[in-house]
C-alpha cells in the first residue's frame, strides 16, 4: 500500500479509520479469512464431488451413472446461485447482512460435515442442500460487508476489494490440492472432512472478530411488518412439505435435478422480466435498458453453461483422458481445478490495467460479453486435436485450454454484475441483481444437463456442437453490439 493511500483522510465511523491490514481496515482481514476458507471448502469439495458420485464402491465412490452424477453436480451449482436470492432477502428483511453471513457460514460447515460423516446418497443430499443454501447466503452478503468498511470517497476501496478477491482465489487454489490429495491417498470422506475443517477454521476466526464490523451491518434494511414472518415461515413449511411429497412420489429424482433447477430458474427469470417490464414506473430510458439486458442475459447463460463444465466434463476428462503422471506419481484428478485460480491471480491485474489504459477506447459491454462467449466456445474446439486414448492427453494441453477458459471469464464475468446494476431501473436494482444470478443459476444447471451427453468414447460431436453453440451466440451478440449499446442509453 502506498504512503499516499495510507494518509488518505478517513471518516471516523469505527473500523473505517484504521489501516491495520496492509493499509486497509483491520476487520477486512476477518472477511478475507472467512471468504478464503469458505472458497477453500467450496472448491475443495467440488473438486472431488463428481468422481465420488460415479466411482465404483471398490474405489470409494457411490457408483452412480455418470450422466446422473453430472446432473446432480449441475443442479447443486445452480442451486448455489438460486439461493443467493434467498440470502439477499434474509439480509434485507429478517437478519441483516452480518448475521445472515454468519448463519450461512454455519450452514456451509454443517453441509461439509454431513458429506464427511454421513454415508451414501443420503449424506450427499443433506450435505449439498446445506452447502448450497449456505454458500448462497455467503455469496450474497460477503461483498456488501466489504463495501461497508469504506465510505464512498475512500481511495482504498478498490485495493480492498482486490485483496478480498485475492483471498477467494487463494482458497480456490489450495482447496482442490488438499482435498484431492487426501481423496487419493486415504479416501473421499477424508477429503470432505478437510473441507469441513477449513470451513470451521474460517468460521471460528470470523466469530471471534465479527463484533468489529460497522454497526450498520447488523441492521435490517427493510424489516418485515409485524406478524408477516409467521406467514413466510408457514409458506416455507408448505414448500418443504410439497418437495418431500414429490420426492416420495418419484417426481423429483436425482436424474431430473438439473432439469428441475433449469425450470425453476427459467420461470423465475421470465417472471422477473415480466414484473419489471409491466411496471408503469419503468418507462423511457429505463425500459430501453431492460431490453438491452436481455441479450446479455442469454449470452451469460450460454457462457456459464460451458464455463461450469470444469466441474463436470473437464473432471471426467481429467480422470479418463488426461495423462496425470508426474515423474512416476499420478496427480489427483481434482488438481486440474487449481489451474484456473492461478491464471485468475496472474491475469486479473493485467486485464484491469489494460481496461484502465484504454479508458473510453475499451470495447463496449456487449462486445466483451460476445467475445468472452465466443472464446469459451473456442476453448471446447481446442479439445479436438488432443489425443483420444485412455489417459494420453498431455497436461500442458489441458492447461492451455483452461487458460482460454480464464481469458473468456475475465472478458465477461467481472463486467457482468457491474453492467447489471448500471442497467437496472431505480425501483428494481435488487431484482436485477437477482436476474443476473438467475442467469448463472440457469447456465450452471444447464452445464449439468449438457454434460450428460458427453461420451468419452465418442467425444468429438459433444465438443463440436457445444463449442459451436457458444461461438454462434457470441458472434451474434458482437454483431448486434451497436443496437444493444444504443438501447443501453448512455451507460456502459
Amino acid at each position: 500500500m502506498s504512503e499516499q493511500q495510507q494518509k488518505t483522510p478517513q471518516n471516523t465511523h469505527g473500523t473505517r479509520s484504521d489501516t491495520g491490514f496492509l493499509g486497509q481496515p483491520g476487520v477486512l482481514a476477518n472477511l478475507f479469512g472467512v471468504e478464503l476458507w469458505e472458497r477453500f471448502s467450496f472448491y475443495g469439495m467440488q473438486g472431488i464431488l463428481l468422481i465420488y458420485l460415479y466411482y465404483s464402491a471398490a474405489r470409494g465412490g457411490l457408483g452412480i451413472d455418470e450422466g446422473v452424477a453430472t446432473g446432480i453436480v449441475g443442479a447443486y451449482g445452480g442451486a448455489v446461485y438460486l439461493s443467493t436470492i434467498l440470502g439477499a432477502w434474509l439480509a434485507d428483511r429478517v437478519l441483516g447482512p452480518e448475521r445472515t453471513l454468519f448463519y450461512s457460514a454455519v450452514c456451509v460447515m454443517l453441509g461439509h460435515i454431513a458429506l464427511a460423516l454421513l454415508p451414501g446418497l443420503g449424506g450427499v443430499g443433506v450435505g449439498l442442500v446445506l452447502i448450497a443454501l449456505g454458500s448462497g447466503g455467503v455469496k450474497a452478503n460477503a461483498t456488501s460487508l466489504v463495501g461497508s468498511l469504506y465510505d464512498e470517497h475512500d481511495a482504498r476501496r478498490d485495493a480492498g476489494f482486490s485483496l478480498f478477491y485475492m483471498g477467494i482465489n487463494i482458497g480456490a487454489f489450495f482447496g482442490p490440492l488438499l482435498t484431492g490429495l487426501l481423496q487419493k491417498e486415504v479416501g473421499f470422506h477424508w477429503g470432505f472432512g478437510a473441507a469441513a475443517v477449513g470451513m470451521a477454521l474460517g468460521l471460528t476466526q470470523y466469530a471471534i472478530y465479527r463484533g468489529k464490523l460497522p454497526e450498520e451491518t447488523h441492521h435490517v434494511a427493510n424489516p418485515l411488518p409485524a406478524g408477516r414472518g409467521k406467514a413466510y415461515a408457514g409458506g416455507a413449511v408448505v414448500v418443504l412439505a410439497v418437495v418431500l411429497v414429490l420426492v416420495l412420489a418419484g417426481v423429483i429424482t436425482a436424474g431430473r435435478l438439473s432439469n428441475i433447477v433449469i425450470g425453476i430458474s427459467l420461470v423465475a427469470a421470465i417472471a422477473y422480466f415480466a414484473v419489471i417490464l409491466t411496471d408503469k414506473e419503468v418507462t423511457g430510458v429505463e425500459r430501453s435498458r431492460i431490453f438491452a439486458f436481455m441479450p446479455l442475459f442469454v449470452c451469460n447463460v450460454v457462457f456459464w453453461s460451458l464455463y461450469q463444465q470444469q466441474f463436470t466434463v473437464v473432471t471426467i476428462y481429467a480422470d479418463k483422458r488426461l495423462d496425470r503422471d508426474l515423474f512416476g506419481w499420478e496427480m489427483p484428478v481434482s488438481w486440474v481445478n487449481s489451474i484456473n485460480p492461478i491464471f485468475i491471480i496472474v491475469l486479473a491485474g493485467v486485464f484491469a490495467a489494460v481496461w484502465t489504459k484504454l479508458g473510453d477506447r475499451q470495447p463496449v459491454t456487449p462486445l466483451k460479453f460476445g467475445a468472452g462467449t465466443t472464446l469459451m466456445g473456442v476453448a471446447f474446439f481446442a479439445f479436438l486435436p488432443m489425443p483420444g486414448g485412455q489417459n494420453t492427453a498431455p497436461l500442458l494441453g489441458l492447461v492451455g485450454i483452461l487458460l482460454l477458459f480464464t481469458l473468456a471469464e475475465l472478458l465477461i464475468s467481472p463486467v457482468g454484475l457491474s453492467a447489471t446494476t448500471k442497467l437496472a431501473p431505480k425501483k428494481f436494482t435488487t431484482q436485477m441483481v437477482g436476474l443476473y444470478f438467475l442467469s448463472i443459476a440457469l447456465g450452471t444447471a444447464l452445464a449439468g444437463t449438457l454434460a450428460g451427453y458427453y461420451d468419452e468414447n465418442a467425444e468429438t460431436p459433444f465438443f463440436v456442437w457445444v463449442g459451436l453453440a457458444s461461438v454462434v451466440t457470441g458472434i451474434v451478440v458482437m454483431a448486434a453490439s451497436k443496437p444493444i449499446h444504443k438501447l443501453m442509453a448512455g451507460v456502459d
